[in-house]
Protein backbone atom coordinates (compact mmCIF):
# COMPACT_ATOMS: atom_id res chain seq x y z
CA UNK A 1 0.00 0.00 0.00
CA UNK A 2 0.79 3.42 -1.06
CA UNK A 3 -0.29 7.07 -0.64
CA UNK A 4 -1.69 6.64 -3.86
CA UNK A 5 -4.81 4.53 -2.09
CA UNK A 6 -5.42 7.75 0.43
CA UNK A 7 -8.87 9.17 -0.13
CA UNK A 8 -9.57 12.53 -0.35
CA UNK A 9 -10.74 13.44 3.14
CA UNK A 10 -7.24 11.57 4.25
CA UNK A 11 -3.78 12.45 4.94
CA UNK A 12 -0.30 10.88 5.91
CA UNK A 13 1.37 12.49 8.44
CA UNK A 14 5.10 11.05 9.84
CA UNK A 15 4.70 9.92 13.33
CA UNK A 16 7.40 12.53 14.93
CA UNK A 17 11.07 11.79 14.41
CA UNK A 18 10.38 7.94 12.91
CA UNK A 19 9.83 6.70 9.57
CA UNK A 20 6.52 5.16 10.71
CA UNK A 21 3.38 6.85 8.80
CA UNK A 22 -0.18 6.99 10.43
CA UNK A 23 -2.93 7.85 8.08
CA UNK A 24 -5.50 10.34 9.52
CA UNK A 25 -8.97 11.65 8.44
CA UNK A 26 -10.40 15.09 8.66
CA UNK A 27 -13.34 13.51 10.12
CA UNK A 28 -12.31 11.17 12.55
CA UNK A 29 -10.54 12.29 15.70
CA UNK A 30 -6.71 12.70 14.72
CA UNK A 31 -3.54 11.21 17.48
CA UNK A 32 -2.43 13.74 19.76
CA UNK A 33 0.89 13.81 21.70
CA UNK A 34 -0.91 11.59 24.89
CA UNK A 35 -0.12 9.01 22.83
CA UNK A 36 3.13 9.35 21.35
CA UNK A 37 4.08 10.00 25.19
CA UNK A 38 2.51 6.96 26.78
CA UNK A 39 4.19 4.79 23.80
CA UNK A 40 7.73 5.95 24.81
CA UNK A 41 6.55 5.92 28.94
CA UNK A 42 5.73 2.45 28.70
CA UNK A 43 7.54 -1.10 29.71
CA UNK A 44 8.20 -3.28 27.25
CA UNK A 45 9.43 -6.89 26.22
CA UNK A 46 12.09 -6.23 23.67
CA UNK A 47 12.50 -9.50 21.85
CA UNK A 48 9.14 -11.58 22.69
CA UNK A 49 5.74 -10.75 24.46
CA UNK A 50 1.87 -10.01 23.85
CA UNK A 51 0.82 -6.51 24.03
CA UNK A 52 -2.35 -4.88 23.29
CA UNK A 53 -3.54 -1.38 22.92
CA UNK A 54 -7.27 -0.50 24.37
CA UNK A 55 -9.29 2.13 22.54
CA UNK A 56 -6.33 1.90 19.63
CA UNK A 57 -7.85 4.92 17.25
CA UNK A 58 -6.27 4.95 13.93
CA UNK A 59 -2.79 3.08 15.60
CA UNK A 60 -0.29 5.04 16.65
CA UNK A 61 0.46 3.11 20.35
CA UNK A 62 0.57 0.01 18.49
CA UNK A 63 2.76 1.28 15.62
CA UNK A 64 5.31 3.20 18.08
CA UNK A 65 5.75 0.34 20.16
CA UNK A 66 6.57 -2.08 17.02
CA UNK A 67 9.99 -0.25 16.84
CA UNK A 68 10.90 -0.69 20.46
CA UNK A 69 9.80 -4.60 21.02
CA UNK A 70 9.45 -7.73 18.79
CA UNK A 71 6.70 -8.70 20.59
CA UNK A 72 3.31 -8.84 18.68
CA UNK A 73 0.74 -6.17 18.94
CA UNK A 74 -2.90 -5.83 18.98
CA UNK A 75 -4.91 -2.74 18.75
CA UNK A 76 -8.77 -2.99 19.74
CA UNK A 77 -11.09 -0.08 18.14
CA UNK A 78 -15.07 -0.05 18.85
CA UNK A 79 -15.26 2.48 16.23
CA UNK A 80 -14.86 0.54 12.42
CA UNK A 81 -14.43 3.96 10.41
CA UNK A 82 -11.26 4.43 12.88
CA UNK A 83 -9.73 0.94 12.67
CA UNK A 84 -10.44 0.82 9.15
CA UNK A 85 -7.78 3.30 8.87
CA UNK A 86 -5.80 1.51 11.63
CA UNK A 87 -6.08 -1.72 9.95
CA UNK A 88 -4.72 0.38 6.37
CA UNK A 89 -1.98 2.19 8.72
CA UNK A 90 -0.24 -1.48 9.44
CA UNK A 91 0.01 -1.56 5.58
CA UNK A 92 1.37 1.29 4.94
CA UNK A 93 3.83 0.80 7.55
CA UNK A 94 4.60 -2.95 6.12
CA UNK A 95 3.80 -4.26 9.69
CA UNK A 96 0.92 -6.59 9.00
CA UNK A 97 2.72 -9.50 9.83
CA UNK A 98 3.42 -8.10 13.49
CA UNK A 99 0.56 -5.84 14.22
CA UNK A 100 -3.34 -6.49 14.12
CA UNK A 101 -6.58 -4.81 14.94
CA UNK A 102 -9.82 -5.91 16.11
CA UNK A 103 -13.04 -4.02 15.69
CA UNK A 104 -14.16 -5.23 19.49
CA UNK A 105 -15.94 -3.88 22.02
CA UNK A 106 -12.68 -3.47 24.49
CA UNK A 107 -14.59 -3.99 27.78
CA UNK A 108 -14.81 -7.37 26.70
CA UNK A 109 -12.24 -8.51 24.48
CA UNK A 110 -10.21 -10.53 26.65
CA UNK A 111 -12.82 -13.17 25.67
CA UNK A 112 -10.99 -13.00 22.41
CA UNK A 113 -7.78 -12.58 22.85
CA UNK A 114 -7.59 -14.81 26.41
CA UNK A 115 -7.38 -13.79 30.12
CA UNK A 116 -3.86 -14.12 31.93
CA UNK A 117 -2.27 -13.74 27.92
CA UNK A 118 -0.56 -10.61 28.31
CA UNK A 119 2.44 -9.03 29.04
CA UNK A 120 1.54 -5.42 28.25
CA UNK A 121 -1.94 -3.38 28.02
CA UNK A 122 -1.70 -0.25 26.96
CA UNK A 123 -4.67 3.01 26.65
CA UNK A 124 -5.32 6.04 26.16
CA UNK A 125 -8.90 6.62 27.45
CA UNK A 126 -11.60 8.79 26.90
CA UNK A 127 -10.95 11.48 29.58
CA UNK A 128 -14.21 12.98 30.40
CA UNK A 129 -17.29 11.63 32.13
CA UNK A 130 -20.56 11.23 29.97
CA UNK A 131 -22.03 14.12 32.28
CA UNK A 132 -19.24 16.31 30.30
CA UNK A 133 -20.83 14.83 26.87
CA UNK A 134 -20.38 18.30 25.01
CA UNK A 135 -19.06 17.24 21.96
CA UNK A 136 -21.81 14.71 20.85
CA UNK A 137 -23.30 17.05 19.25
CA UNK A 138 -20.51 18.27 17.25
CA UNK A 139 -19.43 15.11 16.18
CA UNK A 140 -19.59 10.95 17.20
CA UNK A 141 -16.48 10.13 16.07
CA UNK A 142 -15.05 13.63 18.94
CA UNK A 143 -17.45 12.54 21.36
CA UNK A 144 -16.66 8.94 21.65
CA UNK A 145 -12.94 9.18 21.83
CA UNK A 146 -13.30 12.19 24.26
CA UNK A 147 -15.70 11.07 26.93
CA UNK A 148 -16.89 7.86 28.39
CA UNK A 149 -19.64 6.86 26.28
CA UNK A 150 -19.12 3.31 25.17
CA UNK A 151 -16.25 2.75 28.36
CA UNK A 152 -15.30 4.21 31.50
CA UNK A 153 -12.35 3.77 33.22
CA UNK A 154 -13.42 1.20 35.31
CA UNK A 155 -13.92 -1.16 32.84
CA UNK A 156 -10.44 -0.57 31.16
CA UNK A 157 -8.79 -1.29 34.83
CA UNK A 158 -11.26 -4.49 34.76
CA UNK A 159 -10.25 -5.79 31.68
CA UNK A 160 -6.92 -4.93 31.64
CA UNK A 161 -6.61 -7.04 34.91
CA UNK A 162 -8.19 -10.20 32.68
CA UNK A 163 -5.72 -9.94 30.08
CA UNK A 164 -2.45 -9.62 31.60
CA UNK A 165 -0.54 -12.21 33.35
CA UNK A 166 0.96 -12.02 36.54
CA UNK A 167 3.68 -9.48 36.62
CA UNK A 168 2.29 -8.08 33.52
CA UNK A 169 2.16 -4.34 32.86
CA UNK A 170 -0.71 -2.06 32.32
CA UNK A 171 0.00 1.51 31.15
CA UNK A 172 -2.49 4.93 31.30
CA UNK A 173 -2.41 8.34 29.97
CA UNK A 174 -5.03 10.24 31.74
CA UNK A 175 -5.90 14.03 33.44
CA UNK A 176 -4.63 14.56 36.56
CA UNK A 177 -7.67 15.22 37.89
CA UNK A 178 -8.68 11.52 37.47
CA UNK A 179 -4.99 10.10 39.21
CA UNK A 180 -6.63 9.15 42.43
CA UNK A 181 -9.42 7.48 40.59
CA UNK A 182 -6.76 5.34 38.65
CA UNK A 183 -4.25 4.72 41.54
CA UNK A 184 -7.39 3.14 43.79
CA UNK A 185 -9.04 1.70 40.92
CA UNK A 186 -5.75 -0.42 39.78
CA UNK A 187 -4.97 -1.24 43.49
CA UNK A 188 -8.92 -2.67 43.66
CA UNK A 189 -7.82 -4.62 40.15
CA UNK A 190 -4.67 -6.35 41.81
CA UNK A 191 -2.52 -4.00 39.73
CA UNK A 192 -0.16 -1.93 41.90
CA UNK A 193 0.77 1.43 40.93
CA UNK A 194 4.70 1.32 40.06
CA UNK A 195 5.47 4.64 38.46
CA UNK A 196 3.80 7.80 37.15
CA UNK A 197 5.00 11.12 35.41
CA UNK A 198 3.53 14.44 35.10
CA UNK A 199 3.25 16.32 31.58
CA UNK A 200 3.25 20.08 31.93
CA UNK A 201 2.06 22.27 28.60
CA UNK A 202 5.16 24.83 29.59
CA UNK A 203 7.12 25.25 32.82
CA UNK A 204 5.40 27.09 35.04
CA UNK A 205 1.99 25.74 34.28
CA UNK A 206 0.10 23.19 35.72
CA UNK A 207 0.11 19.45 34.80
CA UNK A 208 -2.44 18.63 32.24
CA UNK A 209 -1.52 14.96 31.89
CA UNK A 210 -0.30 11.98 33.59
CA UNK A 211 1.44 8.87 32.65
CA UNK A 212 0.95 5.89 34.86
CA UNK A 213 1.78 2.35 34.71
CA UNK A 214 1.17 -0.58 37.19
CA UNK A 215 2.30 -4.71 37.84
CA UNK A 216 -0.35 -7.05 38.06
CA UNK A 217 0.50 -8.56 41.75
CA UNK A 218 3.03 -6.15 42.18
CA UNK A 219 4.30 -5.06 45.32
CA UNK A 220 3.61 -1.56 46.40
CA UNK A 221 6.19 1.13 45.67
CA UNK A 222 5.42 3.99 43.65
CA UNK A 223 8.60 6.21 41.66
CA UNK A 224 7.87 10.04 40.43
CA UNK A 225 9.52 10.63 37.53
CA UNK A 226 11.09 13.65 36.66
CA UNK A 227 8.20 15.56 34.89
CA UNK A 228 7.49 16.45 31.19
CA UNK A 229 7.60 19.90 29.71
CA UNK A 230 6.09 20.24 26.70
CA UNK A 231 6.97 23.36 24.86
CA UNK A 232 9.28 26.20 25.28
CA UNK A 233 8.37 30.07 26.27
CA UNK A 234 8.80 30.63 22.07
CA UNK A 235 6.62 27.66 21.43
CA UNK A 236 9.27 24.68 19.84
CA UNK A 237 9.00 21.39 21.64
CA UNK A 238 11.46 21.00 24.56
CA UNK A 239 13.99 18.03 24.13
CA UNK A 240 11.26 16.24 26.87
CA UNK A 241 9.08 15.56 23.65
CA UNK A 242 11.74 16.11 20.56
CA UNK A 243 15.14 15.46 21.22
CA UNK A 244 16.50 17.20 18.65
CA UNK A 245 14.14 20.40 19.22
Amino acid sequence: MNEQHINNNERVDYLFDTDLKIIQSSDLFPFSLDSVLLARFVYVPIQRGRLVDLCAGNGVISFLLSARTKGKLTGVEIQPEVCALAERGALLNHLEERVDFLCEDAKHIDEKIGRGTCDVVTCNPPYFTIDAARDMKINRHLAIARHELLIKLADVLAVSARLLKPGGKLALVHRPERLVDILEGMRAEGIEPKKMQFVHPHRHKPANMVLVEGTKGGRPGLAALTPIVVYHPDGRYTEDVWPHS
